[in-house]
């Protein structure tokens, strides 16, 4: 477990590293950004803007300028909002975060018991309406989604808020718009999962011991029929922070969804590598949690009666 464990994190800290020389390359992707700060002004501007962001200076000086400004938790100032990048994080990602948690959590209450179900019930009804559900799901893109919703809840009903994040109405249709998108993919995994656990050997062996079919179920069947949407819901759950940028965008949510779409549209550059970094962290440390919880949801399971 130890060497494992070593391995992931020697493995996670080589990604860091990539992931930051991708993020800090964004800034000379279109050319030159002092030219880009200075817009339409003159050469002097540019060459000016060019002296005080350090951008003559060799590529590895300012890596490793920024890099060390990274390990302290400082990312510059943004050129667009001037301010300091962490504080622009820390007022908008908590919004992300909540709403990418509440979105997975929806999911998960879907997928496992649909899962379940259509695992049991292979071939039946229930199957077939639980496979009709995930591809309607798949084939409708969240913004699609939350339009309809809005039109539906807000414009033609007044039921829901059409935009904000500031009670538990406001959380339903971002939710559901962003969780249905990403409950198709781990629903399938677990019926397949269901499928080919209850038709093991050891499955078999418990039921001839005289164990009863929730007790199997339960105890045995979906404790390793889990392990694989474990490791499924942590790449699920950076796709919906990722993701949440349309659907901020749609509800008005101010979160690092919308702060993303703002810093591309105004090119501040600062923030859009902070923004990049921060959601490739958040992606390998969930990654490298699944694997450990993967690690301890041992497939070896003991039967007893």
């Amino acid at each position: 477990m130890i060497a494992f464990l070593f391995r992931r994190l020697l493995v996670s800290a080589l990604l860091v590293v990539f992931v930051s020389l991708i993020s800090f390359s964004l800034v000379f992707a279109s050319g030159n950004p002092a030219a880009r700060l200075a817009g339409e002004g003159s050469a002097a501007d540019a060459a000016r803007l060019s002296q005080l962001h350090g951008f003559d200076d060799p590529i590895l000086l300012q890596y490793g300028r920024w890099l060390a400004g990274v390990a302290r938790g400082d990312f510059g100032d943004s050129l667009y909002f001037s301010r300091p990048v962490a504080e622009l994080l820390g007022q908008h990602f908590p919004a992300t975060a909540k709403l990418g948690l509440a979105a997975m959590l929806f999911a998960l209450l879907l997928a496992i018991p649909l899962g379940v179900l259509a695992g049991l019930r292979k071939g039946s009804l229930a199957d077939r309406a639980t496979m009709l559900l995930s591809a309607c799901a798949q084939a409708m893109p969240p913004f699609c989604l939350a339009f309809l919703l809005i039109i539906v809840f807000s414009v033609r009903n007044q039921w829901l808020p059409a935009s904000g994040f500031d009670t538990w109405k406001h959380y339903i249709m971002p939710v559901t718009a962003l969780g249905l998108f990403a409950m198709p993919a781990m629903l399938r995994l677990m019926k397949s999962e269901m499928e080919t656990v209850l038709a093991t050997d050891y499955i078999r062996t418990a039921r001839a011991m005289g164990l009863g079919g929730p007790s199997v179920v339960l105890k045995y069947a979906l404790r390793n029929a889990l392990r694989p949407l474990v490791s499924l819901a942590a790449a699920q759950m950076g796709t919906l922070l990722a993701g949440s940028v349309v659907i901020e965008t749609v509800f008005a949510i101010n979160g690092a969804g919308l702060l993303a779409w703002t810093s591309i549209l105004r090119g501040d550059f600062p923030t859009m590598q902070a923004l990049i970094l921060i959601f490739a962290l958040i992606y390998i440390v969930l990654t490298l949690v699944a694997d450990l919880i993967n690690g301890w949801l041992d497939p070896r399971v003991r039967v007893s009666p």
